[in-house]
């Protein structure tokens, strides 16, 4: 299923699309796409019948200009694998981490996929990160296996990790100043679910800036896999339904490219998608 949210900020209400692509209405099943939902079997179960037996509402959006939001609601936490990509890793100069590298975003930095990205004030260094985001469904603690790890994932989504690279690399030793400014996690359009993506490790990954292709990378070069990734951070912390995991980017950020580097300014237009995840387009805009 292609689950989504629509409406404006902070007022979305749940859809589906189907195969379709009509926009079906969910707020009749389900209060939200949230944690609660993706661990709850029979709430799925109800809303893959009502699919199937065509008894959702059509969402009436002929004008072409109903708001797309984050595909969920009440995120729990962010956690984000830095230099998960063997070409991404020898772009920077990087070693190749023996471990999986872990940093946070906080969920106020989710936005919707179409939605302004802001570049903060003072940015000179402000970089793009298309990236495959992992929605977990099952609570994860100490788990034995990638293979359990997988089963712990409810679904996939688009993710532009944004990351203003002086602040991340150059202003006190620490990734997280430059990776929370307001706006730094564009997510969606949808949340695949897991049964639709047999195979995490391939997908395709593809970013433009201003229409000119920066990134176009495979998951399949991921130096952890996406079972592992749950599997090692369920180590370290427990993960809970609607908990999500970016899981890196491939080569092309700004950061990697020759003198001088093409940051990102205000009027610039990202564009990103992940194979059979959907697409994403944003401005970007000065705070």
């Amino acid at each position: 299923m292609k689950l989504l949210r629509v409406g404006t900020a902070g007022a979305e209400r749940p859809a589906l699309l189907d195969q379709d692509g009509t926009l079906r209405d969910l707020s009749g099943l389900v209060t939200d796409i949230d944690g609660d939902l993706l661990a709850d079997e029979a709430a799925l179960g109800r809303v893959r019948e009502a699919a199937a037996g065509g008894e959702l509402p059509v969402i009436d959006d002929a004008s072409g200009t109903l708001r797309v939001g984050p595909p969920l609601g009440r995120i729990g936490k962010i956690v984000c694998i830095g230099l998960n990509y063997h070409d991404h890793a020898a772009e920077t100069g990087a070693a190749i981490p023996p471990e999986p590298i872990i940093f946070f975003k906080a969920p106020d930095t989710v936005v919707g996929p179409d939605d302004t990205v802001l570049v903060p004030r003072g940015s000179t260094k402000t970089d793009w990160e298309v990236e495959l985001a992992v929605v977990v469904g099952r609570t994860a603690r100490y788990l034995d296996s990638a293979e359990d790890g997988l089963a712990h994932v409810a679904g996939y989504a688009v993710a532009h990790d944004v990351s203003e690279r002086e602040w991340q690399i150059e202003r006190g030793g620490t990734w997280d100043k430059g990776k929370n400014c307001e706006t730094f996690n564009p997510l969606g359009p949808w949340l695949v679910t897991a049964d639709e993506i047999p195979d995490p490790q391939a997908l395709g990954l593809k970013l433009w800036v201003n229409g000119e292709l920066k990134q176009d990378g495979t998951t399949a070069d991921q130096i952890f896999a996406v079972g592992e990734v749950v599997r090692y951070v369920s180590q370290f912390m427990t993960l809970y339904p609607g908990d999500v995991i970016n899981t890196g980017t491939p080569a092309g950020v700004a950061m990697g490219q020759a003198e001088p580097k093409p940051y990102l300014r205000s009027g610039d237009v990202v564009e990103l998608e992940v194979e059979g995840l959907g697409r994403q387009c944003q401005e970007l805009k000065d705070a």
